[in-house]
């Protein structure tokens, strides 16, 4: 069997930050009990025998748990699943939360990927933000991981935040690229439903970079990124040679994965299922005995054809004809021929004999290439 990829939530956060929309929640005092739950979880999928390529703990603050709660979390993983010797292995991390200790116990269990969420190096915009650690802590705490032998970290860096000029968004990416990281995610903020941004934002109390300065430091992040040795090989993500998230590009590729935890989303054996979201409910469902889905949707082959086009143009490299026509038997130019040969004369996609993807000049507007196929 090809190796899948697993995904795991760790749903816990010292504080919600302003922004954040994902299930998330500062219910710290729950953790015992919801490794027991993941445990039960994870138990379910021992007898397939399934091997694992990329793993991805994310969150949520994973590095919020304690060190010997991190080390059963781990080890819970280890019995469960075959996780493969050259597996990618991401943990999220907040700066502020990790600790030598910590570091030791990932890097004993196999983590070689660290994603710090940085966001900014301004306080008073990581204030704005409702983020805990300060501008010291992302020094501290990349200068930790990279003493404990972490030689891939990636860094979160967020643009068109409240009161963030552009000069402050250049500091930004020149701090983080000096800090010379293996990939940096750089993400133009999205004012999300549920949120207090969006709250403030309804309010009328929430002062955003206009759209056109928005997009102009989208573009100085592709231009600094890029003269700073990153291969920009999706929307939002750089990364230098050989260091591309290959967890990530599973989803972008439309590949199966497994998740489990509260919010957990799998793709496997052609169905999308998702856990439910609340941490109590998911502890009683798991030590229970019950299934922990909520959202059960089989995927069709019209609907997988559809994902796999939308997903991967947001990779630079594009989506692969051979690729697609070998997992679809048909190639996407037959597949979809009025909606690429308009989009070809907009001069929004590039075909050739192997790809198609998005030009320099889609970048921007991305979204209205990727709903085109829905």
């Amino acid at each position: 069997m090809a190796a899948t990829g697993l995904y795991v939530h760790i749903p816990f956060c010292l504080q919600k930050c302003h922004y954040c929309d994902f299930p998330s929640y500062p219910l710290r005092h729950l953790a015992d009990e919801y490794l027991r739950a993941m445990a039960r979880e994870a138990e379910n999928y021992i007898a397939q025998d399934i091997s694992v390529g990329t793993v991805f703990i994310g969150g949520g603050t994973p590095t919020c748990l304690a060190s010997e709660e991190l080390e059963r979390l781990l080890a819970l993983l280890q019995r469960s699943f075959f996780i493969a010797a050259n597996a990618e292995f991401t943990v999220e991390a907040n700066p502020g939360t990790v600790t030598a200790e910590k570091l030791e116990v990932l890097k004993a269990y196999g983590v070689n990927r660290l994603s710090f969420g940085v966001q900014a190096f301004q306080p008073e915009l990581l204030a704005k933000l409702g983020r805990l650690h300060t501008v010291a802590d992302v020094y501290a705490g990349f200068t930790l991981a990279r003493e404990r032998g972490f030689a891939n970290i990636n860094l979160d860096l967020m643009s068109g935040l409240p009161g963030q000029s552009m000069g402050q968004w250049r500091e930004t990416l020149d701090k983080a690229i000096a800090l010379q990281p293996e990939h940096i995610a750089a993400y133009s903020l999205k004012v999300e439903e549920g949120t207090l941004f969006h709250r403030q934002m309804r309010a009328g109390c929430l002062s955003l970079p206009d759209e056109e300065t928005d997009a102009a430091m989208t573009a100085a992040a592709r231009e600094r990124l890029r003269a700073a040795g990153f291969e920009h090989y999706e929307i939002s993500n750089f990364a230098k040679p050989g260091c591309r998230s290959r967890h990530n590009l599973r989803y972008w590729r439309n590949e199966t994965y497994i998740g489990i935890g509260c919010a957990a989303w799998s793709y496997w054996d052609g169905v999308r299922r998702g856990n439910v979201t609340g941490v109590a409910d998911y502890i009683a469902r798991m030590l229970a005995g019950q299934p922990a889905t909520a959202e059960r949707e089989p995927v069709t082959r019209q609907g997988a054809m559809s994902e796999t086009m939308m997903l991967g143009l947001r990779l630079r490299q594009g989506v692969s004809r051979p690729d697609f026509a070998a997992r679809f038997g048909i190639d996407p130019l037959e597949a979809y021929p009025e909606i690429i040969a308009g989009l070809v004369r907009q001069k929004l996609i590039a075909v050739d004999a192997g790809r198609i993807c998005l030009t320099e000049r889609a970048l921007p507007v991305g979204n209205l290439v990727f709903g085109a196929f829905v």
